[in-house]
């Protein structure tokens, strides 16, 4: 069994949901050494989250910020953490709701995606900068 962990910066992005497969298995060469295995990806923000979903119709990641930022709206009267802007604590709530990590099965060297599948950069913030995404990668 092998096993790897690599620390990746992503570029910063504006506030969306963004794929990321293709420059996470460009980082990646390890993943050529695995036959069989699992791709664990866990993002080291706060505001800022992973998700699997379409890759094909970008207006799918359009209507998701639509649907988040109604969801989760800016400005409202009951937050008390807003030091940092008014998109910071709605940023928090919207990665709690996505979540920090995706898990990928590994098959014959590649990320085994299905077909309508993309890994997702979900930025929350206005101004997010570079994220760092923790990749494990494990398998024979």
């Amino acid at each position: 069994m092998k096993w790897f962990q690599k620390t990746l910066r992503l570029p910063a992005v504006k506030r969306g949901f963004h794929l990321i497969t293709d420059l996470l298995e460009a980082q990646l060469p390890e993943l050529e050494e695995i036959e069989v295995g699992l791709a664990h990806i866990f993002i080291q923000h706060t505001s800022a989250s992973l998700s699997i979903n379409e890759n094909a119709d970008p207006t799918v990641r359009h209507d998701f910020e639509q649907h988040f930022n109604r969801m989760v709206p800016e400005n409202a009267p009951y937050y008390r953490h807003t030091l940092e802007g008014p998109d910071d604590m709605p940023a928090h709530i919207k990665a709690s709701l996505m979540g920090a990590s995706v898990t990928v099965p590994i098959t014959n060297g590649r990320l085994n995606v299905g077909t309508w599948q993309g890994i997702y950069l979900c930025e929350h913030r206005n101004q997010g900068g570079k994220r760092t995404v923790v990749v494990t990668l494990q398998g024979k």
